[in-house]
């Protein structure tokens, strides 16, 4: 796995959706490195990706309530355990459970193993609520896929909440993960 800063030269074989995100990026100024590699389908399969990127991927969850009526993205440290009932205290949610693909696809046009912070450019209705932990808020960087799994990016973390985020119309909550037994 090679970093590169910006965008691939070439984009022949790339999808429509992650040529949208280099896109966005370049548009609002956002300065990001880049790692092609192999489908990361698992946090440990992303483990090499952050040595590459030089930064922990973070843990991106598409959550949903019981009566799939509310859905939420939620962002938290790669390394952090999540636990429903600790996150559905503080937001008033019961019954969280995963959001199912087709949910993913619908909202976010993103495919299970690829969620992203990235996503919610796609949601022009705002029917997701983004939830971040406070440890990935305080961190430098955010790796991240550009709503694939075969490319991460390092984008600063400033960024993604002074200019990302607001041209999204998205506004983060902060929440608080301990993720302990």
């Amino acid at each position: 796995m090679e970093l590169v800063v910006g965008r691939p030269e070439s984009l022949e074989g790339r999808l429509d959706r992650e040529i949208r995100v280099y896109d966005m990026l370049d548009k609002l100024g956002i300065e990001y490195s880049r790692v092609d590699h192999e489908a990361a389908m698992t946090m440990e399969a992303c483990e090499a990706i952050d040595v590459a990127l030089g930064t922990l991927m973070c843990k991106n969850l598409f959550l949903c309530n019981r009566q799939k009526t509310a859905f939420y993205l939620l962002l938290m440290p790669g390394d952090k355990k999540f636990k429903t009932k600790e996150l559905s205290n503080q937001i008033n949610s019961a019954r969280l459970s995963f959001a199912e693909a087709e949910d993913m696809l619908k909202y976010l046009d993103i495919e299970p193993g690829a969620v992203s912070v990235m996503g919610l450019m796609n949601d022009k209705d705002h029917a997701v609520r983004l939830l971040v932990d406070e440890d990935v808020k305080a961190g430098e960087y955010i790796g991240c896929h550009p709503c694939v799994n075969t490319s991460s990016l390092k984008i600063k973390t400033s960024d993604i909440f002074d200019k990302f985020l607001p041209a999204t119309g998205h506004v983060a909550e902060i929440v608080h993960l301990v993720g302990e037994d």
